[in-house]
């Protein structure tokens, strides 16, 4: 997608030395990070490739934002080694931070400066900022630029972070909660944008605890627990490779499902929750939907209502951690 910055792009000039798609731009091998007694990282290992989106998801607790927080330079690792666009993100931060950005959920802005002003100052830290009054007005900031950080409303210090975070056309962009406490309309904008991103050659790392934000915007999906990563792939894969699915129909009530079994694939289940109404689990697929309805054409059974629920990356993530995502 293409945006309406001057031009039709986002970052018409691009990064000077963007990585060809598909290279590695955070290489993350045995990391581990201890806070006193408490392992937060434990051997994590992680690949993030050129012009991707990748969601970084996990329970409260998980390590998340601690190995996020190390590929940006803000925290040292214990051990294990950690290369972000080729660079040590501590030893080598002056040469990195110029090339990506950084959008934190909370802090990181003077409280008393000016939303307009702060932006400004922070375009003429780069050498190619993007036009600020088209980025203002496009994340709906015009009618605060004058209002300080700290009287702005939560989803206007949202929208400002957004805007810091990207104005000087980085290579790479770490996004925390990008739209937490945002409108349905500027949860869509900021949307819009990491895809305008990505379009562009940009290559975003985010953490959400917005399920339907990872499934829209990530090409992959990274699972972590106790400070691994337990599963990693696009929402796709992990949606087909969790969880069963579920194909459900009405039909008259008593059905013999011993029978029905009998013509099905082994593992799968067949339950009658309310008089008539049926559920079956397993791996549903094209020939599953054709056994039964080969079974009910057989036993004089006109079935009604057939609905195949695909589970959703929600329920791969409860399947896999036993907990729920919660902000």
């Amino acid at each position: 997608m293409r945006s309406s910055f001057p031009g039709g792009s986002l970052s018409d000039c691009g990064p000077a030395a963007a990585p060809a798609p598909g290279e590695p731009v955070v290489e993350i091998h045995g990391l581990v990070k201890r806070y006193g007694a408490k392992t937060a990282v434990d051997g994590l290992d992680l690949v993030v490739r050129a012009g991707t989106v990748t969601a970084v998801l996990g329970p409260n607790g998980a390590g998340k934002t601690t190995t996020v927080e190390i590929c940006e330079g803000y925290r040292r690792a214990d051990a294990g080694t950690v290369r972000v666009l080729g660079l040590d993100p501590v030893t080598e931060a002056a040469r990195l931070r110029p090339r990506i950005g950084v959008m934190l959920q909370s802090g990181g802005v003077y409280s008393g400066a000016r939303a307009d002003e702060m932006l400004r100052h922070m375009a003429r830290l780069h050498a190619r900022p993007l036009d600020v009054d088209t980025l203002t007005e496009r994340l709906g900031l015009g009618d605060c630029g004058r209002t300080p950080y700290r009287r702005l409303s939560g989803g206007q210090q949202q929208r400002l972070a957004l805007a810091l975070a990207v104005v000087g056309r980085p290579e790479l962009v770490f996004l925390d909660e990008p739209t937490a406490g945002l409108d349905p309309q500027a949860r869509r904008s900021t949307w819009e944008l990491v895809r305008e991103l990505r379009a562009d050659g940009v290559t975003a790392v985010l953490t959400t605890h917005f399920m339907d934000e990872a499934e829209e915007l990530a090409d992959d999906v990274v699972i972590i627990d106790a400070g691994r990563v337990i599963a990693q792939g696009s929402p796709e894969e992990l949606c087909r490779g969790g969880a069963e699915n579920t194909l459900r129909f009405t039909g008259r009530p008593g059905l013999d499902l011993g029978s029905l079994l009998k013509a099905l694939p082994d593992g799968t289940a067949a339950a009658e929750l309310t008089s008539g109404a049926y559920r079956i689990s397993g791996s549903v697929d094209p020939q599953l939907l054709a056994t039964v309805a080969s079974w009910c054409a057989q036993h004089g059974v006109m079935p009604d209502g057939i609905a195949v629920e695909r589970h959703t990356l929600e329920d791969v993530f409860l399947e896999l951690t036993g907990k729920e995502l919660r902000s």
